[in-house]
């Protein structure tokens, strides 16, 4: 995490090798990050912020096997309420393509800019399981109801071209404009009272941590049916690098 300029820091997820999957390491790491961005007094807004080639391929293959196997809790995967409990506002720069629980993620965010060029899906059900990580309701806020039911049902992929003016996220630019637009947008808040801030993000982003808590209560419930089919390991180990670009 680095300091941008007054009171406004910039988290880069940047596993290069892995394409930004969530595996347990990288999960810890990130979480921490998020976590310490929250002691930070010097901080009032966070841009959320992937490498150009990919924001986030979701959760890596060990992960998604260990929660079909039974070794991993649904529980376990917290990003997404670290995320949406971050105290300071956060922006997404969604610059590379976003998949499934990395799609998921950045959603968390207060605001959120795509690539035009970008693919964004949730191939959850591609790879045998119901959706996790409060997509099923943090996708519906995102683009609605029957676009998130494509995407969730059948594994749609969308570039951010497709996306513009069917959700409700803050902008859709050329891929090299995600990041400096997404600056932008969190200038305008890095030099407003901190206090203030903290108060008006507990609120705004209520909502959504309302929905993600409902709907990771239910995600819970499927896991625990879908992970004790035999096909999902299988399907996993079939079609995980087929969706994972």
């Amino acid at each position: 995490m680095t300091l941008e300029r007054e009171g406004l820091a910039v988290l880069t997820m940047r596993d290069a090798a892995g394409k930004n999957a969530f595996s347990r390491a990288f999960a810890a790491a990130l979480t921490q990050a998020l976590e310490d961005l929250g002691r930070r007094a010097d901080v009032r807004v966070c841009v959320i912020a992937g490498l150009p080639e990919v924001f986030s391929a979701g959760g890596d293959r060990d992960v998604l096997l260990g929660l079909a196997e039974g070794t991993i809790a649904p529980y376990d995967l917290v990003l997404t309420r670290a995320l949406l409990e971050a105290p300071v506002p956060t922006v997404a720069a969604m610059a590379g393509p976003a998949v499934g629980g990395g799609l998921v993620f950045g959603l968390a965010c207060d605001m959120v800019v795509l690539a035009r060029e970008s693919r964004y899906g949730a191939n959850f059900m591609d790879l045998g399981f119901t959706p996790g990580m409060g997509s099923t309701r943090l996708l519906q806020f995102a683009f609605g109801e029957y676009v998130a039911a494509e995407m969730l049902f059948g594994g749609q992929y969308f570039r951010g071209e497709q996306l513009a003016g069917r959700g409700q996220v803050n902008a859709v630019v050329p891929r090299a404009e995600v990041l400096p637009r997404a600056i932008d947008m969190a200038a305008r808040i890095a030099d407003k009272p901190r206090a203030a801030l903290l108060l008006l993000k507990r609120a705004l982003a209520l909502p959504r941590r309302r929905a993600f808590e409902e709907a990771r209560t239910v995600e819970s419930m499927m896991h625990e049916v879908c992970f004790a089919d035999p096909e999902t390991v299988a399907r996993i180990r079939t079609n995980y690098a087929k969706g994972s670009g």
